[in-house]
């Protein structure tokens, strides 16, 4: 299966820049998106082969995140189940016979970390929440069948310093700072791969983010924020882990998955 992500920063702008043609392009089982930035009504997608679920912010055009999928899943949520931290529509995860899928928009920590404590707060319940989906253990209290995750998105860290290119001026940084790099370890130690190291452990230069300043794209000068996540027993599935720099129209660019499932 091949599965893409992408933060848009805003889908009605990426629309304008061929937004369903470079979906069309990568012909992905699953396309996941972040930042959409508005609801489902308030945009029209010219892609009739996939289905469509959405989560959106109560804040009118902000944050959200959406899926694409070829194949309707069995389940849908649209939170992780905590009445705070699920105003921001940070995320969809479906739910299918083999696996669960989680499409991911994390909180940013913001400037000099005004916002570290949510972060944190998030962090701690989205991790819960994969693992109780891994376990057979939904929000709500209901059970399924156990199954392995596989979770991509915006993680809205770099978490180690081969994952930007200047590492040394921005640590402590919000996306570099201890506490957020700590934090994405533990997920990583609660039993997930971060699949493009566990492909490409020494691979440099390999940005998902470049700021909109200083010429950062076309010197290269990014961030690897954006990541697919699997389940530790789908170590032996991974085929395939790539980084799309050279699709344009956020200052996002894709990121892409495949797996023997």
């Amino acid at each position: 299966m091949r599965f893409v992500s992408w933060n848009v920063n805003g889908l009605r702008a990426v629309q304008k820049k061929g937004f369903e043609e470079i979906v069309e392009q990568f012909g992905a089982d699953i396309f996941a998106i972040q930042e959409t930035k508005c609801r489902p009504e308030q945009v029209e997608l010219a892609l009739p082969q996939y289905h469509a679920y959405w989560s959106s912010a109560e804040k009118k055009g902000y944050s959200g995140t959406a899926v694409l999928t070829r194949e309707e899943p069995l389940r849908v949520l649209h939170g992780l189940g905590d009445e705070y931290l699920d105003t921001e529509g940070r995320i969809v995860a479906l739910e299918f016979e083999d696996f669960w899928f989680v499409n991911v928009y994390t909180p940013n920590s913001q400037s000099e970390l005004a916002r570290i404590a949510h972060r944190l707060q998030w962090d701690d319940a989205f991790r819960d929440f994969c693992k109780g989906l891994e376990e057979g253990i939904l929000p709500s209290g209901e059970t399924s069948k156990p199954k392995p995750v596989v979770m991509c998105g915006d993680f809205n860290v770099a978490h180690q310093e081969i994952d930007l290119k200047n590492p040394e001026p921005n640590r402590g940084n919000p996306g570099f700072s201890d506490e957020e790099r700590d934090s994405f370890s533990e997920l990583i130690a609660a039993g997930f791969i971060d699949t493009f190291r566990f492909v490409k452990p020494d691979v440099t230069g390999a940005y998902s983010w470049w700021s909109y300043r200083f010429n950062a794209r076309a010197n290269n000068a990014g961030w690897r924020i954006d990541y697919f996540l699997v389940s530790n027993e789908l170590s032996d599935r991974i085929c395939a882990a790539s980084i799309y720099p050279e699709v344009f129209g956020s200052d996002h660019c894709p990121v892409g998955l495949e797996l023997d499932l």
